[in-house]
């Protein structure tokens, strides 16, 4: 490929106009191969998480670096067991390339839009594969470097494949001057939630200790939240008297002040955590293990995904719940998963509710099988619906460093 007058532009004035970010990360770089997947969204964000998730089942000394641009870095989802985490917020022209030479990526996922074009013409000059996933329309960056006529264009030659999410992307991008052959229309990049796994045989023993009794999950909840979930739970317990809540505690630190809550409450509880029965006065169960959550999610026809009532929090990622057959109720206030609450509530696997009288008369309303059924069904379909280009990404990401490591063994 010729040389790129704009890219040379570009690469100048950013060196202007732009600070270096520190010259390498703090993190070591782990021996081995090395995914590098960059997210533009939280929800990308997440799925790639997911992704990592099933590639290290299937390659287990592969490594992965997730990369994300964001201004608020308090606000960062971090995978400390599949991955190492980096904020990746300049394009300048050093910055770029003191990364690579640190981490030294085997190969580059990039989801959604916002192009580095001094970081991605680096990696591909040092030979690294890049795939470009999950460009929208609104991805298609046609006037973001307006001044440099051909950088677009330059910059998404680049890249191997190009995976758009629909016919009108894919024009979008033909139009702007990408090679047919590079583009392929996929499903929208979504996570499926990866809960962890539990023994069958506690769900069995727990649906023994019910025999039968109506059960709702309050999950990750925040010691601002205990007195609406309490409020809703009494509201409840008047129509539905058998009703069993287990609450768990967004942070185990939390675990004794919801017992002393609690037992000033005049509610019957118990203590999951050290083994407590579930006997059956118990009307509140409480847990600090958020390694449990999988097993209430599959015993909970419905969840309330908590730390999302209250201003400041941003919610906690409801795919877990919704990918093991549990309805969900949310607060206002899920700044960090919008668009997944967004579709959950769009096909009526989810609700919002705004204090705890509002949160029981929806657990009235949701409790009987029939409903939570209904709308269990409709949030296994989201969960569900990025699946396909899953499978399609981790062949791809297998075959290519199989063909990298049969490269680097020949003589």
């Amino acid at each position: 490929m010729g040389r790129s007058l704009s890219l040379a532009a570009y690469r100048v004035l950013s060196r202007r106009i732009s600070r270096p970010s520190p010259a390498t990360s703090t993190r070591t770089r782990p021996p081995g191969e090395l995914l590098w997947a960059h997210a533009t969204s939280n929800d990308r964000l997440v799925a790639l998480g997911e992704l990592g998730l099933r590639l290290k089942s299937l390659r287990p000394d592969l490594n992965m670096l997730i990369t994300q641009e964001l201004a608020d870095k308090d606000q960062a989802i971090h995978f400390p067991d599949v991955a190492h985490a980096e904020i990746l917020d300049t394009d300048h022209p050093l910055s770029t390339r003191l990364f690579l030479e640190h981490w030294k990526p085997d190969i580059c996922l990039w989801a959604g839009g916002g192009l580095m074009p001094n970081l991605i013409s680096q990696a591909a000059n040092q030979g690294v594969p890049l795939f470009l996933i999950d460009v929208d329309v609104d991805d298609c960056p046609t006037r973001r470097h307006k001044w440099f006529p051909d950088l677009t264009r330059r910059s998404l030659e680049l890249f191997e494949i190009i995976l758009a999410t629909s016919g009108t992307a894919a024009l979008e991008l033909r139009r702007i001057g990408v090679s047919e052959a590079k583009i392929t229309v996929t499903g929208r990049l979504r996570g499926g939630g990866s809960p962890a796994p539990f023994p069958e045989v506690d769900l069995s023993a727990v649906a023994q200790n019910l025999l039968g009794r109506p059960i709702w999950l309050a999950a990750h909840a925040q010691p601002q939240e205990f007195e609406a979930i309490l409020t809703a739970h009494r509201t409840a317990l008047r129509l539905v008297h058998r009703l069993l809540m287990v609450v768990v505690v967004a942070n185990p630190k939390d675990l004794t002040g919801l017992g002393d809550f609690l037992a000033g409450s005049g509610l019957r509880f118990a203590n999951w955590s050290p083994g407590d029965e579930i006997e059956d006065n118990v009307q509140v169960l409480i847990s600090d293990g958020t390694d449990d959550l999988g097993l209430w999610y599959r015993a909970a026809p419905l969840t309330f995904m908590a730390s999302s009532l209250h201003v400041g929090q941003t919610g906690r990622d409801p795919l877990d719940a919704v990918a093991l057959g549990s309805a969900v109720l949310f607060g206002p206030h899920v700044s960090g998963h919008r668009a997944v609450y967004s579709r959950l509530a769009s096909v009526g696997a989810g609700r919002t509710v705004g204090d705890g009288e509002g949160l029981g008369a929806a657990v009235i309303r949701l409790i009987a099988p029939d409903h939570a059924a209904a709308m269990a069904l409709a949030g296994w379909e989201v969960a569900t619906e990025g699946a396909q280009l899953t499978d399609t990404l981790i062949e791809l990401i297998q075959n290519r460093l199989d063909q990298q490591e049969a490269s680097d063994a020949r003589p």
